[in-house]
């Protein structure tokens, strides 16, 4: 996790995907393999209690899982 996204990565947010910040946190996570709470707080400049909802919304519907290193895209 945490490594720097492949030049020229093809990532498609999910059509279903509303909330801009919601495809924020997918792509980040997409284009990096993975991410922990504290990546995505720090390099989205978003707060904790932000991105706990917004991963648990992406977990309930199903594009993210929770790993033990993060979260990952399911």
């Amino acid at each position: 996790m945490g490594s720097s996204p492949s030049p020229g990565a093809d990532v498609s947010v999910p059509a279903e995907l509303d909330s801009a910040r919601g495809k924020l946190v997918y792509l980040y996570v997409a284009l990096n393999d993975g991410a922990t709470a504290e990546e995505l707080r720090e390099h989205l400049d978003l707060s904790r209690g932000v991105v706990l909802s917004i991963t648990g919304t992406l977990r309930d519907e199903g594009h993210l899982e929770r790993t033990d290193d993060g979260f990952e895209i399911a």
